[in-house]
C-alpha cells in the first residue's frame, strides 16, 4: 500500500509541478499577484508530494520489499541498513528519485527565502524550475518507475524471497554521500538557469540581479566541490588501482559544471559590483546547468562505458536528450534574442579587478571546453563513422594542465588590482615577497628531494605562490604595513567574510595543486609476489606480509592478507588487503589497505595467487597526496565562510534597489 502511494505522490506532483510551470507565468504576463502567488504554494507542494515518494521508496528498500522490482535488483536482506539506504540512489531509477528530491527542494528553498525579489522575478523562477520538474517527472513516471512489481513478470509470482543484492562497488560509505553531494551541486545550478532564463523572460537584468544569483551559484559550486572531491576519494580507495583521477568521461561530466561555475562566481562578483559582463554572466547560468544536463545524459544513455555510470536503454538516452535539446536550445534561442538588446555595463581598463577576472573567466570557459571535446569526441566519432578511438589522460594533462599555468601565474592578482583601472607595478610589488618565498621553497624541496623533473619545483611554486598570494591579499586588506601589527590584527578580524571565503578557496586551490604536483613526480609503484613473512621497502618504510586469512561479512566472503609497516624494526602501523566476493552477485571487489603518515599514504593491494602459492602485491607510496582532498576541503570551507557572510546570505533583507533597466535602455 505504501508502495502505491509514493506512485501516486509522484504522479501527483508532476500536476502540481505543471500548475507551478504555468499559472505563474500567465499572473507574470498580466501582473495579477495571486496567479504569481501560486508559483510558492505550487513549489511547497510539489516537494512535499515528492518527498513524500521518496519516502515511500526509502521504506521498501529498509523493509526489504522484494515484490518491487527495483527493490529486488539492487537490494539483499543481509545488507547493512546503511546501504540498504543508500542503495536507493545506488541505480538508475532510484538516483533520478534523490534528483527530482533535490530539485524540488532547491525550488522549495526559492519559494520560502525569496521574498525579497520582486514578485514577477520570483514567479518566472519558479515558473521555470516547474518546467524542469515537470519534465523529469515525467521522465521518471514514463520511463524509470521505481514502483514497479515484479509480479506479472515471468517466473515472479509469488514474489521473490530475496534480492540481488546492491553493485558491491556501491556498498562502501563514500557512496553514502558522494551522489547526495554531487547532485546538490548538479541540480543548484539548476535555480542560476531559471534566474537566467527568468531574467531573460522578464528583460530586466542589473546589478540586483547578480546579487540574487550568487549566493545560489556558491551553493550550488560547494556542494559540488564536495561532491567531485568525494567521489575523487572513493574510486581511490574502493577501486584498488591507486589512482585519485582518471579522466573518466563522467568525472569530466561533473568537473566541466564546476568550472563553468568557478567562473560564474567571478562572473557575477564584477556584475553586481560594477554592473558589468552582463551577456557573459548570463551565459555562464545558463551554460553551468546545460553541463550538468549533460553530465545525466552521459551517465544515463548508455552511450559510455564507466564504473560511475548507470548502463541504460537508449530510450531513456533519448527522452533525456530530448529534455536536453528542449530546455539548453529554448535558453540559448531566449538568450540569442535578448543579448543584442542588453547594454554593456560599466567600462573598466584592461589592467584592473574586472580585467583580471574577464581574464580568469576566459581560461576556465577554454578549459571546460577541453575537457568537452576530449570527452565527447570519441562517442561523435563513433557515431559518424562507427570509428573507435579513446582520447585519455595525456591529451587531458596537456590540453587543460597548460592551461592551468596562466591562471596560477594571475590568480593572486585579481584582489590586489583595484576596480575599474589598476596598477599592476603596484600589486606586483605587494606580491614581491609572496612570489620569492613560493620559487625559493620550490627549489629547495626539489634540491632536498634530489629527484624529479626540474618542473616540479616550478610546480611546487605555483600551489605555494597561490597560497602565499590569498595572505597577502588578507594581509594588505587588513593594512598591517600601515597599521601596523595592533590595529592590523583589529581590521582583519573586522574584514568581511567573503573575503576569508575567497581567501580560502585560492589558499584550497594551491594546496591541491601541491598535493596533485608531489605525489605526481614522487609517487613510487612496486608489483611484486610476497610470501608469509616476506618484507619489502617503500616510502623510507619496511612493509612485512604477516598472514592470509578468510573472514565472512553480512553478505560477502574475503580474503584478507595482514600487513605490518615497520621502521627501525618497530611496528608503526597494520592494516588488511582484501579481495572480496558478494555470492548474491558473484561479483569481486578489491578493498585496498591505507595507512596515512602525515599528509602521505602507504597504499597496498592484492590480486591472485601464483603458481607457488605466493600473493601479487601492489604498493604505492603517494608523498603528500592528502593535500589534494585537503585542498578541496578548504576550498569548500570558503563557499561556507562565504555563505555565511550577511550581505550573500540567500533571503537577507536588502536596500531598496534602483529601478532596474528595461533591455536595451540607455544606461
Amino acid at each position: 500500500m505504501i508502495v502505491e502511494l509514493g506512485h501516486f505522490a509522484l504522479a501527483l506532483a508532476l500536476v502540481a509541478a505543471l500548475l507551478q510551470a504555468t499559472v505563474p507565468l500567465l499572473g507574470a504576463l498580466r501582473r495579477d499577484e495571486r496567479l504569481m502567488a501560486v508559483s510558492t504554494s505550487g513549489a511547497l507542494v510539489t516537494f512535499l508530494l515528492v518527498g513524500l515518494s521518496y519516502a515511500a521508496l526509502t521504506w521498501a528498500y529498509a523493509t526489504s520489499d522484494f515484490s518491487v522490482l527495483n527493490v529486488w535488483e539492487n537490494s539483499h536482506s543481509k545488507m547493512p541498513d546503511l546501504y540498504k539506504i543508500t542503495g536507493v540512489w545506488g541505480n538508475h531509477e532510484g538516483s533520478m528519485m534523490l534528483w527530482l528530491l533535490i530539485l524540488v527542494f532547491f525550488s522549495a528553498l526559492v519559494a520560502i527565502f525569496g521574498g525579497n525579489l520582486p514578485a514577477t522575478l520570483k514567479a518566472n523562477v519558479l515558473a521555470v524550475q516547474g518546467w524542469i520538474a515537470s519534465a523529469f517527472l515525467l521522465f521518471v513516471l514514463l520511463t524509470s518507475n521505481p514502483f514497479t512489481r515484479v509480479l506479472g513478470l515471468p517466473g515472479m509470482n509469488p514474489p521473490p524471497a530475496e534480492g540481488q543484492d546492491l553493485n558491491p562497488v556501491l556498498q562502501d560509505f563514500g557512496l553514502a554521500i558522494h551522489p547526495p553531494l554531487l547532485y546538490l551541486g548538479y541540480v543548484g545550478f539548476s535555480v542560476c538557469f531559471s534566474f537566467a532564463v527568468a531574467a531573460l523572460i522578464d528583460g530586466r537584468i542589473d546589478a540586483a540581479w547578480a546579487r540574487w544569483v550568487r549566493p545560489w551559484a556558491l551553493l550550488a559550486w560547494t556542494f559540488l566541490t564536495a561532491g567531485i572531491a568525494m567521489g575523487s576519494y572513493w574510486a581511490y580507495y574502493e577501486l584498488g588501482w591507486g589512482g585519485w583521477w582518471f579522466w573518466d568521461p563522467v568525472e569530466n561530466a561533473s568537473f566541466m559544471p564546476w568550472l563553468a561555475g568557478t567562473a560564474l562566481l567571478h562572473s557575477a562578483l564584477v556584475m553586481e559590483k560594477r554592473q558589468a559582463l552582463k551577456i557573459w554572466t548570463v551565459l555562464l547560468a545558463i551554460l553551468a546547468f546545460s553541463l550538468s544536463l549533460l553530465g545525466t545524459f552521459l551517465v544515463r544513455s548508455g552511450v559510455l562505458t564507466s564504473v560511475h555510470s548507470f548502463a541504460s536503454d537508449p530510450s531513456r538516452g533519448l527522452f533525456i536528450l530530448c529534455i536536453l535539446a528542449i530546455f539548453i536550445g529554448g535558453a540559448f534561442a531566449l538568450f540569442a534574442l535578448r543579448a543584442g538588446s542588453l547594454a554593456p555595463g560599466g567600462l573598466f581598463q584592461p589592467v584592473s579587478r574586472e580585467g583580471a577576472l574577464v581574464l580568469n573567466n576566459l581560461i576556465l570557459v577554454v578549459a571546460t571546453g577541453a575537457v568537452l571535446t576530449g570527452t565527447l569526441y570519441p562517442m561523435l566519432l563513433e557515431a559518424l563513422t562507427g570509428d573507435k578511438i579513446s582520447v585519455g589522460a595525456p591529451f587531458f594533462n596537456i590540453a587543460f594542465g597548460w592551461l592551468m599555468v596562466p591562471l596560477i601565474a594571475v590568480l593572486p592578482f585579481g584582489p590586489l588590482l583595484a576596480w575599474k583601472r589598476g596598477d599592476m607595478v603596484a600589486a606586483a610589488s605587494r606580491l614581491r615577497l609572496a612570489f620569492v618565498l613560493s620559487l625559493a621553497l620550490g627549489i629547495i624541496i626539489w634540491i632536498a628531494r634530489g629527484d624529479g623533473p626540474m618542473l616540479t619545483a616550478l610546480g611546487v611554486a605555483g600551489g605555494l605562490w597561490l597560497i602565499f598570494g590569498a595572505l597577502t591579499d588578507l594581509w594588505g586588506r587588513a593594512g598591517f604595513a600601515r597599521a601596523g601589527f595592533s590595529n592590523g590584527s583589529r581590521r582583519l578580524i573586522g574584514l568581511p567574510r567573503s573575503a576569508f571565503g575567497a581567501a580560502l578557496a585560492h589558499a584550497g586551490l594551491g594546496v591541491t595543486v601541491l598535493g596533485v604536483v608531489l605525489v605526481t613526480s614522487w609517487e613510487t609503484e612496486q608489483v611484486l609476489e610476497m610470501s608469509a613473512g616476506q618484507t619489502v621497502e617503500a616510502g623510507g618504510y619496511s612493509v612485512r606480509f604477516d598472514r592470509e586469512s578468510v573472514r565472512a561479512g553480512p553478505n560477502y566472503v574475503e580474503d584478507a592478507a595482514h600487513f605490518s609497516i615497520l621502521t627501525g624494526g618497530v611496528v608503526q602501523a597494520e592494516t588488511d588487503s582484501a579481495k572480496r566476493i558478494y555470492p548474491a552477485r558473484q561479483m569481486p571487489t578489491t578493498e585496498a589497505g591505507i595507512v596515512s603518515f602525515g599528509l602521505s599514504q602507504l597504499y597496498i593491494s592484492i590480486g591472485d595467487k601464483t603458481e607457488d602459492g605466493k600473493l601479487v602485491v601492489r604498493i604505492w607510496w603517494k608523498p603528500w597526496i592528502l593535500c589534494i582532498w585537503g585542498g578541496a576541503l578548504v576550498m569548500m570551507a570558503g563557499g561556507v565562510v562565504s555563505l555565511s557572510d550577511r550581505r550573500l546570505r540567500v533571503g537577507a533583507p536588502t536596500r531598496r534597489p534602483k529601478a532596474a533597466p528595461v533591455l536595451g535602455a540607455a544606461e
